[in-house]
């Protein structure tokens, strides 16, 4: 067995046919060489940038990057511009070797390989050995590679341009179809509904008003909530679809946030459903009124306060502030990024001592349908400790505010059920009147 120039030496091997690996593996593995196996070229990459081989040995046939384009993004890596690769493949027609070295590879090995004599190539590469071609050769490939590369890119984007239409279209499907769907859910539930409220009255008429567990006004109000609950998710869905079509239209009028803030809170009341939470309002009233649709910022602020009650453990505390941008008090806790120093307008935190949110997720939570944390564990409880949703309340109140020429981001150190480093939501919401009255 002839000495390698190195102990152990160090062999990436990007090959796509695990046969090939096995094989190759096995046989340098005889003479203490540690193979190291990638299946693609983008995996080889990574493996190679991370921590660099000895030497590469390089499929040139392989689906996405194939050994050249592989090779020759290699070669623009500092780590990597030195070490040795050697073409191993299958391709013996005239010019595929010169092609190979044009691309950046120092060697070429043809399919299927001598096992007796391959470790000794791979060895004498190692020492130094490198194949060469003229430089008119060089010229010629070039060419002819960059014809390759070219001719590749085009297959590309016709690839993705088809695809991106594939989706459009079944984009387009999707939100035709979920629009479609929630009008006419919109039918059976007023029905529902309808319903539900005659059965109350006529337990009143004929005297079965009192609540009696299974009696026929406990049976009618559990309707009446669950069909209230149906349509608050059809509602979410119709609103979703409007934002995205850019048709969401804003009934505009001044507006007072504090109003709008305090019936939110009302409305989810988490003391009722046996939350225990410190929940404080603070210097909204102070705050000019606005130009906006009362409602749509009313489904806003319900949103952002009920993640904030679900995310935030019995005996911890919610508080809601607000200042005018310019003139903020000593204490505000101003935001670190989305800086709006420079405009006028209003900007609204909700801080909490819940859980938390992770720096990755805290944009992915205003995408539609994303939902924080494992859905195995989902309720549809909007008080409840960790209740969860469809992830539509976020997406909403992002496209609502967005519709007042706001925005609305969030802060947080990251999601920690120990610790509790809880999350700061701000709203920033113009003082002028929304540049447009759809969205």
């Amino acid at each position: 067995m002839p000495e390698t120039p190195l102990a152990n030496p160090k062999i990436l091997y990007i090959d796509d046919d695990s046969l090939n690996r096995t094989l190759v593996k096995r046989v340098l593995s005889g003479y203490h060489f540690e193979v190291i196996e990638a299946a693609t070229g983008l995996e080889g990459l990574t493996i190679a940038r991370n921590d660099p081989p000895n030497l590469i040995l390089m499929d040139i046939n392989m689906p996405g990057l194939d050994g050249h384009e592989t090779t020759t993004r290699m070669r623009t890596i500092p780590a990597l511009e030195r070490v040795p690769i050697i073409a191993l493949t299958a391709r013996a027609a005239r010019g595929e070797r010169e092609l190979a070295l044009a691309a950046g590879c120092d060697g070429y090995i043809t399919k299927p390989i001598d096992i007796d004599d391959f470790p000794h190539k791979i060895i004498s590469y190692l020492k130094g050995r490198r194949d060469t071609i003229s430089s008119d050769e060089r010229q010629l490939y070039l060419g002819h590679y960059s014809h390759k590369l070219v001719e590749r890119l085009e297959a590309k984007v016709l690839e993705l341009e088809e695809a991106n239409s594939r989706l459009q279209k079944i984009d387009k499907v999707k939100s035709d179809f979920i629009t479609v769907a929630a009008h006419e859910l919109r039918t059976p539930l007023t029905l529902v509904y309808g319903y539900a409220r005659l059965l109350q009255m006529v337990a009143q008429e004929t005297g079965q008003a009192e609540l009696v567990e299974g009696g026929v006004s406990d049976l009618a109000g559990r309707i009446y909530r669950s069909v209230q609950r149906l349509n608050e998710v059809v509602n979410d869905i119709l609103n979703i679809s409007l934002i995205e079509a850019n048709e969401m239209r804003l009934q505009t009028e001044w507006v007072n946030l504090a109003e709008i803030i305090n019936t939110a809170l009302q409305e989810l009341n988490p003391a009722k459903n046996g939350r225990q939470l410190n929940i404080s309002v603070e210097t909204l009233d102070t705050l000019p009124n606005i130009m906006g649709d009362k409602e749509r910022l009313r489904q806003s602020f319900w949103n952002i306060l009920s993640n904030a009650i679900k995310y935030t453990p019995d005996g911890g505390f919610i508080s809601v502030k607000g200042w005018l941008t310019g003139s903020a008090p000593a204490d505000a806790e101003l935001p670190t990024s989305s800086c709006t120093a420079d405009e006028e307008g209003i900007i609204i935190l909700v801080k909490d001592s819940g859980m938390g949110i992770d720096r990755l997720e805290q944009k992915e939570i205003f995408k539609q349908f994303y939902v924080v944390g494992d859905t195995s564990y989902h309720s549809s409880s909007k008080t409840a400790f960790g209740g969860g949703g469809i992830g539509l309340g976020l997406p909403i109140t992002r496209g609502i505010i967005a519709a007042h020429g706001g925005r609305v981001w969030v802060e947080s150190e990251g999601r920690n059920l120990t610790t509790y480093p809880g999350s700061k939501f701000y709203v920033f919401l113009p003082l002028k009147s929304p540049p447009q009255q759809t969205m």
